[in-house]
């Protein structure tokens, strides 16, 4: 039996598990998602910004991109930049929560690494499931790859190793070596597409992710 009417459910969960895997995997020190890897960088490089404010300063930027390349704006579009903000709030109260956490070991890292990483593409898969507004990195995969008729799954795994390449380069521009990228960045940009194609199918075959509030969805 299907759990039902889950779309809003969907959202907040997925915000919530994917700033929680994003967390865990800084906590590791393997190397950072590479979607998240950018605004990582420029956290630390900017004293003053938090990981989460960071994420969705880049974010608008990014949503301004995304209106250029698809050569129309939507209002729903400025939602995606709401969803950022609460996305880099939790994601900086995770940080927080975890500080205490101590990772001195391989044996400890890697399992946060592993966890953090099925965590990421669990909630990315619940955000690409539900009407409400993605953040800009997944409203820029969903929405460009709906325009241009490319397979989701494909394009994503595009998108995640040209966000690891340029990881990799502002590092070395930033740093003069190699900070926050590392191993387990690499592996994630191989594997978090078909990570999250996984992820889907099993959360197709058990959950419903029509609207409890129909009246809502119009709106985006």
């Amino acid at each position: 039996m299907k759990i039902k009417n889950f779309a809003e459910m969907a959202y907040l969960l997925g915000l919530i598990i994917l700033a929680l895997g994003v967390a865990l995997m800084e906590k590791a020190d393997l190397g950072i998602s590479m979607v998240v890897a950018p605004a990582y960088l420029i956290s630390l490089k900017v004293n003053f910004l938090t990981f989460g404010m960071a994420e969705y300063t880049l974010q608008a930027v990014l949503l301004i991109f995304v209106c250029l390349l698809l050569g129309q704006f939507k209002l729903s579009y400025c939602f995606s930049f709401v969803t950022a903000v609460i996305y880099g709030l939790v994601l900086d109260g995770w940080i927080w929560m975890l500080n205490d956490v101590t990772a001195a070991t391989l044996s400890i890292r890697i399992p946060l690494y592993l966890v953090g990483m099925l965590f990421c593409a669990m909630g990315i898969s619940l955000l690409f499931h539900t009407y409400l507004a993605p953040e800009v990195y997944e409203l820029f995969v969903k929405e460009v790859s709906k325009k241009y008729r490319i397979d989701i799954n494909k394009f994503k795994i595009g998108y995640d190793c040209t966000s690891c390449a340029v990881a990799v380069a502002m590092s070395y521009l930033f740093f003069n070596s190699l900070r926050g990228v590392g191993i387990g960045t690499v592996i994630c940009a191989l594997v978090n597409g078909l990570i999250i194609a996984q992820c889907s199918k099993f959360f197709e075959k058990h959950i419903d992710f029509s609207p409890k509030l129909p009246s809502v969805q119009k709106y985006f």
